[in-house]
C-alpha cells in the first residue's frame, strides 16, 4: 500500500501563515472594452470615450474605482479561497484615475494576524499601481482563517 501525500498550495493562506506573507500579484489591462461595458461605467462616457474623456481634462478614459477593487479581491481569492465569502472585510480608497490602457498590477502583505477562536483574522494591506509604481487603489481586507 502506498500513502499519497496531500497537495498543499503554497499561496493558500493558512494559520501558519507568518505576519508579512505577500499575496502573489495579479496584472491587469484596462481595456476601454471592460470600460465601456454595462457592468462598469457604460452610463458615463468618461469611462469608455476618448473624446469626451479628454473634453473634460481627462488625458483618457478612466476605469471605475470597482474595477481596481475587484482586482483585490480576485487576488485575495487565489489567496484565500473560500473564506473570501464568510465575514471577509475588504475597505478600498480609490487614490488616483487608472486610465485607460495602463497595466495595472495588485499587491497584497499580511500586516497583523490576530487571535480568533481556534484561527486568525488576517489583516492584509492591499494596493494596486501602475507600470510606474504609482498607486491608484489602497486598501484592507480583513479575512478569518480556521476559525
Amino acid at each position: 500500500m502506498t500513502e499519497t501525500a496531500e497537495l498543499v498550495d503554497p499561496y493558500l493562506v493558512t494559520r501558519d501563515t507568518p505576519v508579512g506573507f505577500e499575496l502573489q500579484p495579479i496584472k491587469k489591462k484596462a481595456l476601454i472594452q471592460l470600460m465601456g461595458s454595462r457592468l462598469w461605467g457604460r452610463f458615463n462616457p468618461n469611462h469608455w470615450d476618448p473624446t469626451y474623456a479628454r473634453s473634460t481634462g481627462l488625458p483618457a478614459p478612466i476605469q471605475t474605482g470597482e474595477m481596481t477593487s475587484a482586482y483585490i479581491a480576485e487576488m485575495c481569492v487565489n489567496h484565500f479561497g473560500e473564506q473570501m465569502f464568510k465575514d471577509a472585510r475588504v475597505m478600498c480608497k480609490y487614490v488616483a484615475s487608472t486610465l485607460a490602457d495602463e497595466i495595472i498590477t495588485t499587491h497584497g502583505t499580511v500586516s497583523e494576524k490576530q487571535p480568533k477562536g481556534g484561527g486568525y483574522r488576517f489583516i492584509v494591506d492591499v494596493w494596486c499601481d501602475n507600470e510606474a509604481g504609482e498607486k491608484r487603489t489602497v486598501g484592507v481586507v480583513e479575512v478569518d482563517v480556521g476559525v
